[in-house]
């Protein structure tokens, strides 16, 4: 189970595919992805989560700030859905997981480049490092920052994909291209 080939998830991922193996090998692994839907792409990621859970996809692709939210969750129905999946990390032999970001920049000509400058160094610093991680369940991007979140923490350690985030702009028509090609709708 996955969303759909044009969320920016997706894209992103496939980008990153296309920055390691080529535009030949990407379009073959799109091609194994749509020859092995369950179901068309749909919902967001909390829903692939929930269709393995039920039994409607053996594999989903999903991020993992939304299995730490299930993982947290109070609801009882959320628990047993973590209770009845696994997880996998991904190319840890090879590359490693790719990492999507909650990121920010600032445009050649804002009219108020300094203050945004600094909103992200805040945004980079331990507090909100800490609120990232505790507030939203991702991964700092701080490389060696002790998190106290328990649910990332359980989903253990993995190897990081360690190509820049910014690198994969590049790549983001031709993936979307090749989602289109292969019907990854």
């Amino acid at each position: 189970c996955s969303r759909s080939g044009s969320h920016p998830y997706n894209l992103s991922l496939m980008a990153s595919i296309i920055a390691h193996q080529g535009e030949a090998k990407a379009e073959q692994w799109a091609k194994g992805m749509v020859a092995n839907f369950a179901r068309a792409p749909k919902g967001g990621d909390t829903d692939q989560i929930r269709a393995v859970a039920a039994g409607e996809c053996a594999v989903a692709v999903a991020n993992t700030y939304y299995l730490a939210r299930l993982m947290r969750s109070d609801k009882p129905e959320d628990r047993t859905t973590m209770d009845k999946i696994g997880i996998v990390w991904p190319d840890q032999q090879s590359y490693g997981a790719h990492i999507n970001v909650s990121g920010g920049g600032v445009l050649k000509h804002a009219p108020h480049k300094e203050a945004a400058l600094q909103f992200l160094e805040y945004l980079a610093s331990d507090q909100a490092q800490r609120y990232f991680a505790d507030g939203n369940n991702e991964w700092p991007v701080v490389v060696g920052m002790k998190i106290d979140n328990p649910a990332l923490i359980a989903l253990g350690k993995f190897k990081a994909d360690p190509l820049p985030v910014g690198s994969l702009a590049m790549y983001r028509a031709k993936a979307q291209m090749i989602f289109d090609q292969v019907g990854y709708r």
